[in-house]
């Protein structure tokens, strides 16, 4: 069975020619083909330990023609055109802007991203924009007990829309751990007259103040 993340990765893809970067398992590449979602598939993996993994996997699934699995370091082993869709999941953010920038080719001919960033979230989604790219959607999922943000990107959006996050049954316990990370930051500075008179603390007590209203609301 597909663990939330997973699922809410595959939910948002629009097209039927799909890159798995990263692909860890294949469990996205495999659900993409047999559930229907996609018509090709194309899984990678940076190292050959877990691309041999992937491939194993791909086999005992019985889509080696369906899945096409390739060695190397994010897009660059794609071709322009070969896909529409590409999602990165699992890794950290400023890894997956490096990624992007990395084939600019590949990701002009590209319709959509579907990113889930480890970390640095706010700097991927700067990035994406920096880039020419249109955050549509977002959403929240969790698996093993941690809340992802998921993020769909495209180069033309549609009419402005409400993100799946904002109705997600995940949203007040994803502020409420963030809120509390932030305030266990803000606390390490507070120890600092230099780090509370820095614009950063400014910041990270609007946050908190902004998500604590949230919160409560």
């Amino acid at each position: 069975m597909l663990d939330g993340r997973i699922q809410s990765v595959m939910s948002f893809v629009m097209f039927e020619r799909v890159a798995d970067i990263g692909a860890d398992h294949g469990q996205l590449s495999i659900a993409l083909v047999t559930q229907g979602r996609a018509t090709k598939v194309i899984a990678t993996e940076k190292n050959r330990g877990p691309f041999d993994a992937l491939r194993s996997n791909i086999s005992a699934a019985g889509l080696d023609g369906a899945i096409d699995v390739r060695l190397g370091d994010g897009l660059q082993v794609l071709k322009a055109g070969e896909v529409d869709t590409i999602c990165i999941a699992g890794m950290g953010g400023a890894l997956i802007c490096r990624i992007l920038d990395a084939a600019p080719d590949v990701l002009q001919s590209a319709r959509q991203l579907i990113l889930q960033p480890m970390n640095a979230v706010n700097e991927t989604r700067d990035h994406l924009r920096a880039m020419g790219w249109a955050i549509d959607d977002e959403d929240l999922a969790e698996a093993a007990g941690i809340i992802y943000e998921i993020i769909s990107a495209v180069k033309v959006p549609t009419a402005p829309k409400i993100f799946k996050r904002e109705s997600s049954p995940l949203r007040r316990e994803f502020f409420l751990r963030r809120l509390k990370k932030l305030e266990r930051v803000r606390d390490e500075m507070s120890r600092s007259s230099c780090a509370r008179s820095s614009e950063k603390f400014s910041a990270l007590a609007a946050e908190i103040d902004a998500l604590d209203r949230i919160c409560r609301g």
